[in-house]
């Protein structure tokens, strides 16, 4: 029986058991990608998807294992964050990504790639990756930051992405969370990202608040519930489930900008992980986009759905 999606009703329960749960969770990347790769390897062992989880479970792992000896990323000057505080603006500026430690993490993370099991495509690509010229990879790495990923070159720019996500990732961890801003609907607080998609979360002190989880840099930031993480419109919000799933991973719809983007209770279920659980309910993706709604989050491994 092909499989259906079904309306979902809203929940309005426990919108949070604190008044003021803190405003970011700025990630750990000692920890984040050990527990993504993690979870990747336990949805692959049941899903359609198995070898492809698989191999982005393994590049979780590379992206954990490469950081011994990294050189630290330099984080912008004092004075250029606290600008940023006060005019509402990240303090993470994607138009100036070329640094060394973000070139010495991508040769790092290609060295060690080589290594892993991988579809043929994209061993090919890795090779491909590997003869790519300086201005080349550069190309890329802006490719990647502004969300423009061509399907037919999404093979290379996995690697690359992974790159990003490790290098902004530890760039964020070095940031001071109580100096960040808002910065907008649809916007990480911190690198200006989109999220991948956001999680009601069971945290002591937070259980039941939504989290936006931003695409590159890992960062959570706390963002009301039934309102359009894109738009931030109240109005036109419902929910879509695939029919007989576990109900923890739904589509949050929005009739005023016509998109969606995924919820994670993962207060039901503490594994769920932003990156993972949404490549891993790819089906929902095809089923929404049948009733009309445009997918409005990024995920670098979904390019093209």
């Amino acid at each position: 029986m092909p499989r259906q999606i079904v309306p979902s009703d809203i929940d309005p329960t426990a919108i949070g058991e604190v008044s003021a749960p803190p405003f970011v969770r700025l990630p750990d990347p000692t920890r984040l990608f050990a527990r993504r790769a993690q979870r990747l390897n336990a949805l692959a062992e049941t899903h359609e998807l198995g070898p492809y989880l698989r191999f982005l479970a393994a590049l979780a792992d590379v992206q954990h294992g490469i950081q011994d000896g990294l050189s630290d990323p330099d984080l912008p000057e004092t004075e250029v964050r606290e600008r940023a505080h006060a005019f509402g603006m990240p303090p993470l500026d994607r138009d100036r990504f070329a640094s060394e430690a973000l070139f010495e993490t991508l040769d790092r993370l290609i060295l060690a790639a080589s290594a892993i099991e991988k579809p043929r495509a994209a061993a090919d690509a890795l090779d491909r990756l590997k003869l790519a010229a300086p201005p080349e990879r550069g190309a890329m790495v802006r490719n990647v930051l502004v969300d423009a990923i061509a399907a037919d070159a999404l093979a290379e720019h996995v690697y690359v992405a992974a790159a990003l996500q490790l290098h902004f990732a530890r760039l964020a961890a070095c940031l001071d969370a109580s100096t960040l801003v808002p910065v907008g609907d649809g916007a990480c607080p911190v690198c200006g990202g989109p999220p991948v998609s956001s999680m009601i979360v069971g945290w002591h002190g937070a259980h039941g608040a939504r989290f936006c989880a931003c695409s590159l840099c890992g960062t959570l930031w706390n963002y009301v519930r039934i309102k359009c993480t894109l738009c931030g419109s109240t109005k036109g919000i419902g929910y879509l489930e695939v029919e007989g799933g576990p109900g923890t991973v739904k589509a949050e719809t929005c009739d005023s900008c016509g998109c969606y983007v995924k919820i994670l209770h993962q207060h039901k279920d503490p594994a769920l992980d932003p990156v993972a659980d949404d490549v891993a309910t790819l089906g929902l993706d095809l089923l929404v986009r049948e009733s009309g709604y445009r997918r409005g989050s990024f995920n670098p491994f979904l390019v093209g759905y």
